[in-house]
C-alpha cells in the first residue's frame, strides 16, 4: 500500500495536521519537509544560551529549537535554535508552540550555523530576510566554524550589523543590555 504525502493549501490547514509523531516539519510549497536533528555541537551552544537567558529572564520566556515561527516566503515556518519571547507569548503559546504572523514577533531569534554552504546561506541570507520581514528586533547568527557571533538589530525595517564578536569580546545586545556574555563563553 502506497502512503500519499499530505498536501496543504494554507498554513491553517497545516496547523491542524498531526501525524502522531514528534517530528518537526517545514511547510515548503504545500509539502512537508522533515527538519533534520541538530548536531551535538549546535545543541550544546543553544543549551548554553538557554541557560544564560533563563537565568536572566526566567525559563518561561526562553524557547529552544521546538518553537515554530510562521514566516512569509518559502518555507512558511522556521524553528530557530533559540527564541526569546515577549511576556504575552507565554499564554498565547500554551496550546501550540507556534508564533503566528498575526502575533507580535519574538524579541530575539538565534541560529547556530550547521556545517555546509547550503546551511550557511540559509542562516545568513534566507532566514535573515524572513526574520527581518517578521519584524524580529534582534537576530543572532552563531557560527561555530568561524567562532563568531553576528548580532543584527532591526532599524527602519532592515537589519543592521551591531557587531561581529569573537574571543573575549563582550556581546552587545540592543534588546538585552544587562547580558554579560562573551563569544568565548558560548563556544567553550
Amino acid at each position: 500500500m502506497v502512503q500519499l504525502k499530505p498536501r496543504f493549501h494554507s498554513f491553517e490547514e497545516y496547523l491542524s495536521y498531526d501525524d502522531g509523531s514528534n517530528k518537526l516539519y517545514e511547510l515548503f510549497n504545500g509539502e512537508l519537509i522533515e527538519v533534520p536533528p541538530e548536531s551535538g555541537k549546535n545543541v550544546q551552544i543553544a543549551n548554553r544560551l538557554f541557560l544564560t537567558f533563563a537565568l536572566l529572564l526566567g525559563t518561561d520566556r526562553v524557547r529552544g529549537h521546538g518553537l515554530e515561527l510562521e514566516v512569509n516566503g518559502e518555507p512558511r515556518n522556521r524553528y530557530p535554535d533559540l527564541t526569546i519571547l515577549r511576556e504575552e507569548h507565554i499564554k498565547q503559546l500554551s496550546n501550540r508552540n507556534t508564533i503566528r504572523l498575526s502575533m507580535l514577533p519574538p524579541l530575539l531569534a538565534v541560529e547556530v550555523v550547521s556545517p555546509g554552504e547550503l546551511q550557511r546561506d540559509r542562516d545568513y541570507v534566507a532566514k535573515r530576510l524572513q526574520y527581518q520581514d517578521c519584524g524580529i528586533p534582534e537576530y543572532w547568527i552563531i557560527d561555530p566554524d568561524a567562532q563568531t557571533v553576528l548580532i543584527l538589530g532591526l532599524s527602519a525595517g532592515s537589519y543592521e550589523e551591531i557587531g561581529i564578536f569573537s574571543g573575549e569580546s563582550l556581546l552587545r545586545s540592543p534588546q538585552f543590555k544587562q547580558l554579560n556574555l562573551t563569544s568565548a563563553q558560548i563556544f567553550a
